[in-house]
């Protein structure tokens, strides 16, 4: 297998390349969200995994690392995925990539939950749960600096370079045809599709070289209050949620479905750890009783649409993401 990206490069896309240093942290490129798919050859179309974003680094053949999008160590939450890199022959590279569960045949990020809340790595096989390793991006490579590569041919040295078996895979594309693999897409039950222009450079930002359509409504939203249980519940009746706009965290609307026994019980722990006098959000927010709390917890939240005035019908709880800043979730348009 191809291990010098010097050798597979043209002459123009080696002229691009930078030396790399090692232990750079690389903010991960992120999608800009929008709503009307197209066909192009100038772009690859990938699908969108329902699963937790990660960097996969290794240093002169160490121990691979697996870093969060907001930069933190999650190798115990994952043991069989760094064993797989380790068997890998590159000794130092950084790819990006995507951690998934399956439910059935699609991936689910409330599947993936058990996985991210552990303390070890024994915890996490006790789980029982099986995770997957998509690889799609490789932004360094023997030293080499390769973010400046066009996408098409960083994605071709990682299909080259690494061995899939296990728990790795490679994370696929389609050419062209971006409306017909939509359609498919949600025909599966997928989240969605993303679209991305192959030749762009790897940037630390979210960017509209990278798009992204979905199938489904869902978002990251800000805890920033609950309600008490009512009747036979357990833990707390529903979840207040928000997003960020122009600094001030705005009201979005009460979850109050998609929880079992356990989640009700642990994560009422973790709110009231958090509770406190002053209301968290920048507007009136007309719940009685309501608990505020510092908003620092986010929910991956599922709904069927925005209301008018701004508030989420039909939400439903999916899971929490420690892969994400509080202060980065802001209404996705």
């Amino acid at each position: 297998m191809e291990r010098d990206p010097q050798n597979v490069l043209s002459a123009e896309e080696r002229s691009r390349l930078r030396r790399w240093n090692d232990g750079e942290w690389v903010e991960p490129m992120r999608a800009t969200p929008t709503d009307t798919p197209f066909s192009d050859p100038g772009w690859l179309f990938e699908p969108k995994l329902d699963g937790v974003r990660v960097l996969v680094g290794r240093d002169d053949g160490g121990v691979p690392m697996l870093w969060s999008r907001n930069h933190k160590r999650v190798d115990d939450s994952y043991p069989e995925i760094v064993a797989a890199m380790a068997e890998q022959n590159a000794d130092r590279f950084l790819v990006d990539g995507e951690v998934v569960a399956f439910e059935g045949k699609r991936t689910s990020f409330a599947k993936l939950q058990s996985r991210i809340h552990v303390a070890s790595a024994e915890e996490a096989r006790a789980t029982g749960v099986a995770v997957h390793l998509y690889l799609f991006d490789m932004l360094a490579l023997g030293g080499v600096d390769l973010r400046a590569v066009p996408l098409r041919t960083r994605k071709r040295l990682v299909e080259a370079v690494f061995s899939f078996h296990g728990p790795l895979h490679y994370g696929g594309h389609r050419n062209t045809e971006g409306e017909k693999f939509y359609r498919q897409a949600c025909e599966r039950g997928w989240e969605g599709i993303l679209a991305k222009r192959a030749d762009s450079g790897y940037e630390s930002r979210r960017s509209r070289e990278w798009l992204k359509f979905k199938c489904v409504s869902d978002q990251e939203f800000v805890i920033g209050g609950f309600t008490e249980p009512q009747g036979t519940r357990t833990g707390f009746g529903a979840l207040l949620v928000g997003y960020y706009e122009n600094r001030r965290l705005r009201y979005a609307g009460k979850v109050g479905t998609g929880y079992d026994q356990s989640t009700l019980r642990d994560l009422r722990n973790r709110l009231d750890e958090l509770e406190r006098d002053t209301r968290s959000f920048g507007e009136r927010v007309g719940e009685r009783g309501a608990h505020w709390v510092s908003p620092e917890l986010v929910a991956q939240v599922a709904f069927t649409e925005w209301t008018r005035d701004g508030k989420l019908r039909h939400p439903r709880f999916i899971g929490l993401r420690q892969d994400k800043p509080a202060r980065d979730v802001v209404r996705e348009l």
